[in-house]
């Protein structure tokens, strides 16, 4: 997933010195934004947001406080480079909720890796899935919100497993873990195979998940994760239950009841801007449509369109 670094500087010079030090991590983008334009900085609810006093006509302390003020960048970490290093100011600057203070002349070495290392602490820390090791509840809602607000046209694929529950009962959580981590990768790799891409996956919790996608590529990534997920699980099952495809289970009035092998359902939506104001809109519209995906016997995609009215 690329990191998006704002840097607010007047002077474009420090951005410069950033995307030399980080030549060929492609993974790391730095975008310069003038220190009146803050707002557009903060509408892309950035990884990090580098604020170059010396080359800013606004007071720095000002700078600070809009940034904590806004409801999507509270916890957006920031750093202030600048030269001067006065000890009061530098205080009155960390108290602003300021969380590096670097100062000038810059050291380029102590500059890459303080960067380098907030964002990927701010990554780690917001994993909230220790089983999968992908972004949670929270990130999944800032990269949502970040593609409407920037007017954006992608397609959200949301995933569920079937009879899921009727394999823990039978193999137990520890097994039902392993299911859980193997389609993570399967998701993982295929939405991250797509070249040059800005794809994202999350772990909603369970055994749902949720990927951000160009919407041009849907249709060939859920073919492959459906064909990988289906190929694949039968290692989680014993022979007699793979080769009947189904798991007997007795319920609770003593009677057996048989569940098909595990399989997945993703429900597509594609999203536009001048459809969909929220990510709550999203999220309703995306569980309509994984119902009608999980109807389907067997692991499927379901495609939701909305009509733009008005556009030509």
């Amino acid at each position: 997933m690329i990191q998006d670094i704002y840097v607010i500087d007047d002077k474009n010079e420090l951005i410069v010195i950033l995307e030399k030090l980080f030549l060929g991590m492609s993974k790391y983008r730095f975008v310069n934004v003038k220190a009146e334009e803050l707002g557009v900085a903060l509408k892309n609810i950035p990884a990090l947001i580098i604020v170059d006093e010396d080359n800013t006509n606004v007071d720095i302390i000002d700078i600070c406080n809009t940034i904590r003020n806004d409801d999507d960048n509270n916890i957006t970490p920031v750093a202030v480079v600048s030269s001067n290093i006065d000890r009061k100011h530098r205080i009155q600057v960390l108290g602003a909720s300021v969380q590096y203070f670097i100062k000038k002349p810059i050291d380029e070495e102590y500059l890459f890796y303080t960067v380098k290392n907030i964002v990927e602490l701010l990554y780690m820390n917001r994993k909230v899935s220790p089983l999968t090791g992908l972004p949670g509840n929270v990130q999944i809602q800032a990269e949502m919100k970040k593609r409407l607000l920037n007017k954006e046209t992608f397609a959200i694929l949301y995933f569920d497993l079937d009879n899921f529950k009727a394999y823990n009962d039978l193999y137990g959580f520890s097994n039902g873990d392993e299911i859980i981590k193997f389609t993570a990768q399967i998701i993982s790799r295929c939405v991250h195979n797509v070249e040059k891409s800005n794809n994202f996956v999350g772990h909603i919790g369970g055994d749902d998940f949720v990927a951000i996608i160009n919407k041009a590529d849907y249709d060939q990534i859920c073919q492959q994760i459906i064909i990988e997920f289906d190929t694949g699980v039968e290692q989680f099952y014993n022979t007699k239950d793979v080769q009947r495809g189904y798991v007997e289970i007795e319920n609770r009035r003593g009677i057996m009841e048989q569940f098909p092998v595990t399989t997945i359902s993703i429900a597509v939506v594609e999203v536009d801007s001048l459809v969909f104001n929220s990510t709550l809109e999203i999220g309703e519209v995306g569980a309509q449509v994984k119902h009608r995906a999980k109807s389907i016997m067997g692991s499927a995609y379901v495609i939701n369109r909305r009509k733009i009215h008005g556009r030509k």
